[in-house]
């Protein structure tokens, strides 16, 4: 199978990977130090396209195709895996579900305001304090209806942009009885009375992407802010974590050719026992296994965003991609930072930046365990 890049992906991924070296990756540290979001170069992505990758251009978005996508998401992992990850759960989490099942009012009213770059971002809630990985039997924030209205009770964690964004998408339990067609997708505005942000999460890494616990107090919103058909909220989520996979592992590629190139040009300038230590075969081994895995785990992402684009069944791909991309990426990172010593281990140098942000990929949207499940389950049904 081909996955040379059309003219138009090459061009896309000039322009994009231009932007970020010149907005995104200088601000890096600084976001990190911080922990504050790049909102500067995130108003400048707007017009670019980079908010609206999945959204139609009829509804203000740039509507790229899934290569293309993923191209973006691997440029700004390149740059900042914080920028990244929020850039990604933005479009991948709390745009696709609008996108793919909104009605059209939902649509015309939040998508054109989320992709313009001159106002906030998009979030999908998940988690919940006693229930991550099983979303099915664990989640317990509720909606009744109530004349017109949802009326929205519970708590959700780890909400990445919850307070950067404009609504939050978050999945309830809409039947008590339970079972897999018991939960439902609602949009949330994040202005909504009795919905509540807390303070951002202290992390290892990723300081610049803000992550929330959000609680729900009888909050009410309009009927129709039900995303898609009630009852099919967990086989949406489960669909568009699939997407999500793809992102991630897109991420996990661009922090890993960040790293390598920072350890390619220190092996190549450090010098020991009297010659650079990119002549010494430990060095070149390491720098080797990184090139070939990077290239490895990029094929990969490919094959999944086409298989994606093409409307095919994707999600063994998807958590291949992810499974392997993330674990890789960890590898390369650590990898980095063994070249450079132990300037590796300083915050001068980025290198301890990138290796603290790609931590977090091999957990989110999906733990590596679960990842292999996935895969398992679909190669013993047959797929």
């Amino acid at each position: 199978m081909d996955f040379d890049l059309t003219q138009e992906q090459k061009a896309w991924q000039k322009t994009v990977h231009e932007f970020v070296a010149k907005e995104v990756r200088p601000k890096a540290r600084e976001v990190d130090a911080a922990s504050e979001f790049n909102w500067d170069a995130t108003r400048k992505m707007g017009p670019l396209g980079l908010l609206g990758l999945n959204i139609p251009e009829t509804y203000g978005g740039a509507g790229v195709d899934s290569i293309s996508a993923a191209i973006a998401l691997e440029e700004l992992g390149w740059g900042c895996g914080s920028t990244a990850l929020a850039i990604a759960a933005h479009n991948g989490l709390g745009s696709t579900p609008i996108v793919l099942y909104g009605n059209e009012s939902l649509k015309q009213t939040w998508l054109p305001l989320v992709s313009s770059g001159k106002n906030k971002l998009a979030a999908l809630a998940l988690t919940e304090p006693g229930a991550g990985s099983d979303l099915q039997g664990g989640v317990t924030t509720r909606a009744v209806k109530d004349g017109n209205e949802w009326v929205i009770n519970g708590a959700k964690m780890w909400c990445t942009n919850a307070s950067i964004a404009e609504y939050i998408i978050t999945l309830v339990r809409t039947d008590p009885q339970g079972g897999s067609h018991s939960l439902s997708q609602i949009l949330a505005p994040t202005n909504s009375k009795g919905l509540k942000i807390g303070p951002a999460e202290k992390k290892m890494g990723l300081h610049g992407s803000p992550t929330h616990a959000v609680t729900y107090e009888d909050v009410r919103v309009p009927l129709d802010n039900l995303i898609g058909e009630e009852g099919k909220g967990l086989q949406q989520t489960l669909a568009t974590l699939d997407g999500g996979r793809v992102g991630i592992a897109a991420i996990s590629i661009g922090m890993a050719q960040a790293a390598f190139e920072y350890a390619l040009e220190y092996a190549r300038e450090r010098k020991a026992f009297g010659k650079p230590i990119a002549e010494q075969q430990a060095i070149q081994w390491m720098l080797a296994d990184a090139a070939t895995e990077i290239e490895l785990a990029r094929t990969m992402l490919y094959k999944s965003a086409w298989l994606k684009e093409q409307g095919r069944s994707y999600g063994k791909e998807a958590a291949m991609a992810k499974l392997f991309a993330t674990e890789m990426a960890e590898r390369v990172c650590r990898n980095a930072i063994q070249i450079h010593g132990g300037y590796g281990y300083s915050s001068e140098y980025p290198i301890e930046r990138i290796y603290r942000d790609v931590r977090l990929m091999t957990i989110g949207e999906g733990t590596s365990e679960i990842q292999r499940m996935v895969i398992a389950r679909r190669l013993l049904a047959g797929e």
